[in-house]
């Protein structure tokens, strides 16, 4: 399980190092298993003291959001959410440009190098925590178009957008005159550019700088991919 934590908010600057910028991130899921979960919010009414309690006596579980996840879900996570997730659980993250991450429990853990536990940021966590926030729901898909390709928004904030494209025709990707990335979940194909073909598989991540424009993908059956840009 990845340790139950919160990243700092743009209320928190005296908790930024120099250079550091609050991060809001979101979760594509690729793939669960029967153990996988997702913990992503405060149960409704929970305090800082129920927090600091719980973290005496074991039961900080008890006060956390919990979903079980299924590949395809979504998850949006602004900058202040506690949250964690594992299990045989794979997701595909895109985040502001920032590592800063406070700890607020780690699961009992034993780091492999040093034989003791991580260490823990509690007073900073609970500094950034937004407890109004309460729990944290799978995002609903946006659907722009379904032919020639399903095309859904499935995040869009003031960081980051992020598409979802699935389907079996030629379709277009990229956009005039801004960059793009596009990212390869499921599937094959291939990327066309003025008379060059990319190929395209499974894992695969395209930069598009904004000289390129648009391009064609042309799958080879099914796809599914993730189309990424900055917000206007």
């Amino acid at each position: 399980m990845l340790s139950v934590q919160v990243h700092p908010t743009k209320a928190n600057t005296n908790l930024l190092p120099a250079g550091e910028t609050p991060k809001t991130e979101a979760w594509v899921v690729l793939e669960a298993g029967t153990q996988s979960r997702i913990y992503a919010g405060l149960k409704p009414d929970t305090t800082e003291a129920d927090l600091r309690r719980a973290l005496t006596n074991g039961t900080l579980v008890d006060h956390l959001a919990c979903l079980t996840p299924k590949p395809g879900d979504a998850v949006f996570l602004r900058a202040g959410t506690v949250h964690s997730l594992g299990g045989d659980l794979v997701v595909f993250e895109i985040q502001q440009n920032s590592d800063v991450t406070f700890r607020l429990y780690d699961w009992d853990h034993i780091d492999a190098k040093t034989g003791k536990p991580r260490a823990l940021q509690v007073d900073e966590a609970m500094a950034c925590i937004d407890f109004a926030e309460g729990p944290v729901g799978r995002v609903t898909p946006l659907v722009e178009t379904t032919t020639p390709v399903e095309r859904e928004r499935l995040f869009d904030c003031e960081h980051f957008v992020l598409w979802r494209l699935r389907g079996q025709s030629p379709f277009t990707v990229g956009a005039v005159g801004v960059p793009r990335i596009l990212v390869c979940i499921e599937g094959a194909g291939q990327v066309e550019h003025r008379g060059a073909t990319y190929a395209v598989g499974k894992g695969d991540v395209f930069v598009f700088p904004a000289a390129i424009g648009t391009c064609v993908f042309q799958p080879r059956g099914a796809v599914n991919v993730l189309e990424i840009a900055l917000p206007d």
